[in-house]
């Protein structure tokens, strides 16, 4: 099975009973399940209970605890509302009887309106950024042990960043950074899946942005960084296998929590989806 038949197979939660689903933990060996995981599979057991006609226009979470890989997740989906254009659910993730995770999700009815966006800065195409052969040769030769480690995982996604400079040990003087990422492999064509994937994603390398000009990141064992919130708005349908630009900032850090923000366009420009998170950065004391 490839990463990518795992994260759909995840993706595809068990019915328990009425709202009531179970998600499972790919076996990657990670000692807390990871953030975008858990959103993912909210999002999916919330979805499971409104018309499919009705598509996902705003998540807000909270973390609460770190969630075990080696137990499944269950998730219970609350009704708050069946408007005549939106619907609202509410759903928990539990873990050894206990909340790990809570998400509000809101979904529309598909409608017209008024239409404009903020264009996509200028960045290289994916195909003009090294691939991921090289991407390898460069972090095997220039990057810290614990980001060697990562990339070499089986990952669901294909990850290519505009900038190395900071694996190469270079500190940005901006608060900002940008890649291009999409599945692995085709997906199946669902656009619920892809809106679920999209939110999986999205808890990729968003926090890490708060790091970069403190030449620093998540794999730094003096600190203690873990996704505190999460908020995702899907402006338009994704196709999460094509290649979208993840564009994040960071406009503050401070109170041992930094705060960033992210849009996804997909490569004609088109302005997918944004998100905001703001995760604890805590200094970790020696002893």
């Amino acid at each position: 099975m490839t990463a990518v038949d795992e994260l759909v197979a995840i993706l595809d939660l068990e019915t328990l009973e009425h709202d009531l689903f179970r998600g499972q933990s790919p076996g990657f060996g990670w000692q807390r399940v990871f953030g975008g995981q858990v959103v993912a599979q909210a999002l999916v057991a919330a979805a499971r209970t409104v018309d499919p006609s009705r598509p996902v226009h705003s998540l807000h979470c909270y973390f609460l605890l770190g969630g075990d890989p080696k137990v499944p997740i269950v998730y219970e989906v609350d009704r708050i509302r069946d408007g005549g254009s939106f619907t609202t659910r509410r759903v928990v993730a539990i873990q050894h009887g206990r909340p790990i995770f809570s998400m509000s999700a809101s979904f529309q009815a598909v409608e017209d309106g008024l239409e404009h966006q903020i264009d996509m800065t200028g960045v290289p195409m994916p195909e003009d950024l090294p691939d991921e052969a090289q991407i390898k040769a460069f972090i095997d030769q220039f990057a810290p042990e614990p980001v060697k480690r990562y990339w070499a995982r089986p990952r669901p996604l294909t990850l290519r960043p505009t900038d190395f400079s900071r694996y190469a040990g270079k500190t940005p003087s901006d608060p900002r950074q940008a890649l291009w990422v999409r599945a692995s492999a085709p997906l199946p064509d669902d656009p619920a899946l892809h809106r679920a994937v999209l939110a999986y994603l999205s808890d990729m390398t968003l926090l890490d942005t708060a790091l970069v000009v403190h030449g620093r990141s998540v794999f730094d064992p003096h600190l203690q960084v873990a996704s505190l919130d999460h908020a995702m708005w899907f402006h338009r349908e994704p196709r999460a296998d094509e290649w979208l630009l993840y564009a994040m900032d960071s406009p503050s850090s401070s109170g041992g929590r930094g705060f960033t923000r992210g849009s996804l366009y997909d490569r004609g420009g088109r302005l997918v989806a944004s998100t905001a998170q703001e995760g604890l950065i805590r200094v970790r004391k020696p002893g």
